[in-house]
């Protein structure tokens, strides 16, 4: 395998000289380089990333935690980072909460295991950790990013939709199709976005007329199995509704199964309203009508963020990121 020092002694030029040029950091002539690219492609010469690192005292690494890898929702996620970084030479790492640990330990976990392997720039998306967590770790490791989460003295670095206003937007939904009858499929209490988009809707209920303290509401844990052991409570319970507000696709995509299981025509009885406008949304039957979050776009931009600050870019960062509603097939007009 050829070294720097052979390349450098085919093209006739020092060592220093070579490495600015391949770098293509510092002072070096046009003829320098012309002879420099030739040696290289004779040689067949590839930079180390170790030597690389070590002179550059960079990685060209963002490391990037998501809770899981299951389900549709980080996969765009993770795609819009990896490839806003492969156009500028910079890679990702990847790590996901595992192990025996309750979900915050697996989040810190998994954040340090990033920092062990020297990324230069970190983005978190965990709905576990708490803001202590955040603030205690951008102490430690200041080139932070957050995404899906607003944290009380990090909002420079954080990348987030407004949930509350969300599931404003989703109840607004459901009102302007007449529904006065309503049930909701929670996600797991704990999660602070999940508290804000239900907060949201409950308010808007409210401000309709609707006793948002009467609607049934069943917790699952964003899993499509945790949306139809939630559906079948909500049936067990007598309660009757018209709409059911699912707080993710996958546990909407679960409840679907467990109505059309129990005979209950989606939507001609009971209209069902999603969230996040993951792709599975647009592939099933009925279609799910779902509230667009794009996470794609907040992943993108916590990236570029990083590229800025971690590499001296100056890329174009928005922190604006708005809801939406995509109407497909499963609510229809009482």
């Amino acid at each position: 395998m050829s070294t720097i020092k052979d390349v450098a002694r085919l093209a006739g030029v020092g060592v220093g000289t070579a490495s600015r040029v391949i770098s293509g950091k510092g002072s070096f002539s046009k003829d320098a380089a012309e002879r420099v690219a030739v040696a290289v492609k004779q040689l067949g010469f590839r930079p180390s990333a170790t030597a690389r690192a070590l002179s550059l005292r960079s990685t060209g690494t963002i490391g990037v935690f998501v809770p899981d890898f299951k389900g549709p929702y980080y996969g765009p996620l993770l795609h819009a980072i990896d490839t806003e970084l492969r156009q500028y030479d910079r890679h990702m790492v990847v790590a996901n909460g595992c192990g025996h640990d309750d979900r915050r330990q697996q989040a810190l976990d998994g954040v340090r295991f990033l920092i062990s392997r020297d990324c230069d720039g970190i983005i978190i998306a965990s709905t576990a950790l708490k803001d202590v967590d955040f603030v205690q770790l951008r102490d430690s490791f200041p080139q932070l990013a957050v995404v899906n989460r607003d944290v009380k003295g990090m909002r420079s670095s954080c990348f987030t939709v407004d949930h509350r206003a969300a599931g404003k937007l989703a109840a607004q939904t459901l009102l302007d199709q007449g529904h006065r009858t309503f049930a909701v499929v929670s996600g797991p209490a704990s999660a602070s976005d999940n508290r804000q988009r239900l907060q949201g809707f409950f308010e808007a209920l409210n401000e309709a007329g609707v006793d948002a303290t009467k609607v049934p509401v069943e917790e699952g844990d964003f899993a499509a199995e945790s949306g139809w052991k939630a559906a079948e409570r909500l049936l067990a319970a007598g309660r009757p509704f018209t709409a059911l507000f699912s707080a993710n696709d996958q546990m909407a995509m679960g409840a679907m199964s467990c109505l059309a299981h129990r005979g209950i025509a989606v939507p001609r009885e009971v209209s069902v309203l999603g969230y996040d406008d993951t792709d599975v949304a647009a592939f099933l039957s009925p279609r799910l009508t779902s509230v667009h979050i794009p996470v794609d776009e907040m992943g993108l931009n916590a990236c570029r963020m990083l590229l800025n600050s971690c590499y001296g870019m100056t890329l174009r960062v928005s922190r604006e990121f708005e809801p939406s509603v995509v109407a497909r097939d499963s609510i229809v007009r009482r």
